[in-house]
């Protein structure tokens, strides 16, 4: 882990994000480069996406703590705020950001995301108008989604 090379705030939070995992969230940073974080978050309970296991990367840019981390989906989903590349529609990795925030902060707020679409503040505008059309069937799709890309990968 020694990476002369990086602040020590990043040394920090990885150390603890690899002592104390947040439940359902892995993260481990890549061996050629200490900023780019694997992540792993499992799909919470009760929610359309229970059951699976999403792939994240995670990036610290040169910025960081002052710019927040770069975080998208690799694995496929069917949510309202997250769109087909797999960026996501979060307040605190945009205008929200504040360097008192950590990666295991933002990690959480993705986890509670899932557990909370928000069909008002959409990135994928299709998914949203069928969120909002008919959530049911919506739930269903994203349900479908989650068994055929998220079963454990």
């Amino acid at each position: 882990m020694a990476n002369s090379n990086l602040p020590r705030r990043i040394i920090k939070e990885t150390q603890r994000l690899l002592s104390e995992p947040a439940p359902g969230i892995s993260a481990s940073p890549s061996e050629e480069n200490m900023r780019y974080f694997n992540v792993m978050i499992l799909g919470p309970s009760q929610s359309p996406y229970e059951g699976g296991v999403f792939k994240l990367e995670l990036f610290l840019p040169e910025e960081y703590p002052m710019a927040p981390p770069k975080v998208r989906f690799l694995t496929k989903i069917y949510h309202p705020n997250i769109d087909k590349l797999g960026r996501i529609c979060l307040d605190i990795l945009k205008d929200k950001w504040s360097p008192a925030l950590q990666i295991r902060t933002v990690l959480l707020s993705i986890q509670a995301l899932l557990s909370a679409p928000n069909p008002d503040d959409p990135l994928a505008d299709n998914v949203a108008k069928h969120w909002k059309a008919n959530e049911t069937e919506a739930v269903e799709t994203a349900k479908e989604w989650t068994r055929v890309y998220a079963s454990g990968a």
